[in-house]
């Protein structure tokens, strides 16, 4: 091996390790707050508010967890999460991809337009949409209801046409002709032909979607009033006490919320990665 090349492998070598340690640096500055936020919650509050850095509990507490599972309506605020996060997901990716099937295969007058509508949607922000989503809900008056809280989500689903409809336009001709010679009608190919070819991303797309709908705060929390009809998002803020802040019950609470989100990603990590690669791929 030439002189030359043995530098550029140093070069090479001393270039990934310098990266490798810049990775581990970012990554504990990433999860240091997380760290010292599960750290407050097990201390006693006296202990918090002292003077100086505690990097692990003097004396060791789990009582931030016990007084927001078993005196609050956590548990409430968990199935009012769930029955909204699932039924967000699945009218999403199903709307989504009846609607990403129809702009692809079929041929309809408008059909450009409508496409073009799409986009357009996929370019406003959703809070500017807040304040008419609260006059119609107002009008309809569906305050304090499951769907007032479901509905105005839905809007949320052009970026999953999007997508939809660029894996349907991949899908070869040929085997829509095909069915077509089988006598499949357009549901048929829908469900049994184009959904089960793209099975993988409709998974990443529900995933993904079950996590935007689980985080879910500013609508919840102009759409509900009534504490039993809270979701955890919203529920937690009323974890409150009346002799002043509780830190070690507030994080806790927050770290409670989080939860089972987070162990969905994990479970799921790749799925959802694959969607936010692809969502970023549409937006560029």
């Amino acid at each position: 091996m030439s002189p030359r090349k043995r530098r550029i492998i140093r070069t090479l070598d001393i270039v990934g390790l310098i990266a490798t340690i810049v990775t581990v640096l970012g990554a504990i500055f990433w999860a240091f707050p997380l760290y010292w936020a599960v750290v407050t919650t097990l201390k006693v509050e006296n202990d918090i508010v002292q003077p100086g850095i505690d990097l692990w509990p003097r004396r060791f507490t789990l009582d931030a967890y016990t007084h927001v599972l078993f005196n609050t309506k956590i548990g409430t605020w968990y199935i009012n999460s769930l029955v909204t996060a699932i039924s967000v997901t699945v009218l999403v990716v199903m709307m989504s991809a009846l609607a990403g099937y129809a702009i692809s295969q079929l041929k309809f007058p408008g059909r450009r337009i409508l496409w073009w509508i799409i986009l357009a949607s996929f370019m406003i922000p959703i809070p500017a949409l807040i304040v008419n989503h609260f006059v119609l809900i107002s009008q309809f008056k569906l305050f304090n209801t499951w769907l007032g809280v479901i509905l105005p989500q839905l809007v949320y689903g052009p970026v999953t046409v999007i997508i939809y409809k660029q894996f349907f336009d991949s899908v070869p001709k040929e085997l829509r002709e095909a069915a077509k010679i089988d006598n499949a009608n357009e549901f048929q190919m829908f469900f049994k032909l184009y959904l089960p070819m793209n099975w993988g991303i409709t998974t990443a797309l529900a995933i993904i979607t079950f996590i935007g709908a689980w985080n879910q705060f500013l609508w919840p929390f102009l759409a509900v009033t009534d504490e039993k009809m809270m979701n955890v998002t919203v529920g937690i803020t009323q974890v409150t006490d009346a002799f002043g802040v509780k830190y070690a019950r507030d994080l806790g609470s927050a770290i409670l919320a989080g939860l089972p989100v987070a162990i969905v990603y994990l479970i799921f990590q790749r799925k959802v990665t694959e969607a936010i690669m692809l969502s970023a791929g549409i937006k560029g």
